[in-house]
């Protein structure tokens, strides 16, 4: 068959998604209550379902008052369980699949569930709807005449049982369709190879010849891969490489400190990129429009949301509201109760809503991870607004940064210490540090009156991280390329300690 004419068919196809999202659209809630209560029955005879009598559930209220919030240490003995084969457990069906997720809040491992509801009716139906809008909005694309660049985790075998564990990219990659090969690059095989720097000049190799139309992937690692490509080929941008090249569909982490080296090596105005918002626990979130910053709330992918007010969470006073009860501008914390047999499950991260007709978010951060020693509230999504404006101005641009607080130490006065990796050093420190403490004043009112005549607080320092530090110290953490992060902010020192200590040696071997 013609490629022009798969391009039509596909495009026709997809297209006609857009009007199934209808429904959500006009009845968010309603639609959100009744996927509640098919949660409830379906898993009403699993042993989580007996203990809170799901059956005897009729109503949100009582869903609320019997059914407690977890976090991952509290269903981590019986994630194990179903790791070791016992089924109907949270879910009632069998899950063989375990996406793998350290974050950044701990070395120790995380296994969460993946059952073959969430990968087809949530991870596979998300990544359909998010070509439907695409297309919807650009009627002229050529996106399936070529393949998409993809870059996944790797795969491995949990050999107790055979259940399967890897980085949620990867399982997802496992479970495709044959034909799904047919319109993405590098192969399955080179995807799913666990030793990063050695996969990652596989791709290079693999992938120059193809034409390419996306990419899909996240920011920080896809950056190292495409500079890796240009390197190899001696090419200025990739659309020397790749013609015909139109869409970077990205997630996981901020595109904020990444957006000026991507416009550089891709210096095309009608280049689009796309956002998503999803995990390992499921797929949450859609930029539905070109050139938008916001994402629309997907309402129909097996997940019930609830969330917590931010300025409540973790007090005696924490409250607990569903989606009908948010309100714009406010930033909460995100609870989940998935089609995987998570249920009141915290995710750990923070959004903000932007609109609630129809639902849509921006990712604000994690819960775990802001500055508040001092009562400034930091969050990360101040710390990279005022990053941009400072770079910009500066005509400076980051690789990496990671932050902690100074702790107050007899009569001397706290404040906030930066590690950054430069790309392009500004040509005065001290200036881009004066005007990074002023970009946070404006964005944040209490980091502003913790600063007013240093009353709390002192103005931030930045240590200058040599090249490849943050790289380095992933590989040495075991943590290189899927969906590993850098640690953006942090109460405590860890984290920059070790960076500080690394820094240190000019190089870094395993």
């Amino acid at each position: 068959m013609p490629i022009p004419l798969v391009n039509s068919i596909a495009s026709w196809f997809l297209k006609k998604r857009f009007h199934q999202m209808e429904l959500f659209l006009k009845y968010p809630n309603e639609v959100q209550l009744e996927l509640l209560h098919v949660l409830l029955d379906t898993a009403k005879n699993t042993e989580l379902g007996k203990k809170y009598d799901f059956a005897s559930i009729s109503n949100y209220e009582t869903f609320k008052e019997r059914v407690p919030i977890r976090s991952y240490e509290d269903y981590e003995q019986m994630i194990e369980r179903s790791r070791l084969g016992e089924n109907n457990i949270f879910w009632p069906t069998s899950i063989k699949w375990f996406a793998k997720s350290s974050g950044t809040t701990s070395a120790k491992s995380k296994f969460i569930p993946v059952s073959q509801e969430s990968l087809e009716d949530c991870h596979f139906a998300a990544g359909k709807d998010l070509l439907c809008m695409y297309l919807n909005n650009n009627e002229n694309s050529k996106l399936f005449t070529g393949k998409s660049l993809r870059l996944g985790g790797s795969k491995e075998l949990y050999k107790k049982n055979g259940t399967s564990y890897g980085d949620l990219s990867a399982i997802i990659i496992d479970n495709m369709p044959f034909w799904a090969d047919f319109s993405s690059t590098p192969s399955s095989e080179v995807s799913l190879m666990s030793d990063w720097e050695f996969k990652m000049k596989a791709i290079v190799n693999e992938t120059i010849q193809e034409n390419v139309t996306s990419l899909a992937g996240v920011p920080s690692w896809m950056l190292v891969l495409l500079n890796e490509v240009l390197e190899a080929t001696g090419k200025e941008n990739l659309f020397e490489i790749w013609n015909n090249l139109e869409v970077y569909f990205h997630g996981g982490v901020s595109f904020e400190p990444y957006k000026d080296q991507y416009s550089k090596i891709l210096p095309k105005s009608s280049f689009k990129y796309y956002e998503i918002y999803n995990a390992s626990e499921g797929f949450f979130a859609i930029q539905d429009r070109n050139d938008s910053s916001e994402l629309l709330l997907m309402l129909d992918y097996g997940i019930f949301y609830e969330f917590i007010p931010m300025d409540s969470y973790g007090s005696d006073e924490e409250i607990v509201i569903p989606l009908s009860e948010v309100e714009v501008g406010k930033n909460y914390a995100v609870i989940i109760t998935t089609n995987a047999g998570l249920w009141r499950y915290k995710i750990g991260d923070t959004v903000r809503f932007t609109s609630i007709h129809p639902y849509k978010i921006k990712v604000s951060g994690r819960t775990k991870h802001h500055i508040n020693v001092f009562g400034e509230e930091l969050i990360i999504e101040n710390a990279e607004e005022a990053l941009r404006k400072t770079t910009r101005s500066t005509n400076s641009e980051i690789v990496e940064y990671t932050v902690a607080p100074i702790f107050m130490k007899e009569k001397e006065k706290g404040a906030h210490e930066w590690i950054i990796e430069f790309k392009k050093h500004p040509s005065d420190l001290e200036e881009f540090q004066r005007i990074l403490d002023l970009n946070i004043q404006q964005v944040n009112s209490d980091y502003e009156a913790k600063r007013y005549n240093n009353t709390t607080l002192n103005i931030l320092q930045i240590r200058v991280a040599r090249p490849n530090l943050f790289y380095d110290w992933l590989k040495k953490n075991n943590k290189l390329g899927g969906q590993h992060k850098i640690p953006r902010l942090s109460n405590k020192r860890t984290y920059i300690e070790e960076l500080l200590d690394l820094n240190k040696i000019t190089s870094y071997s395993s």
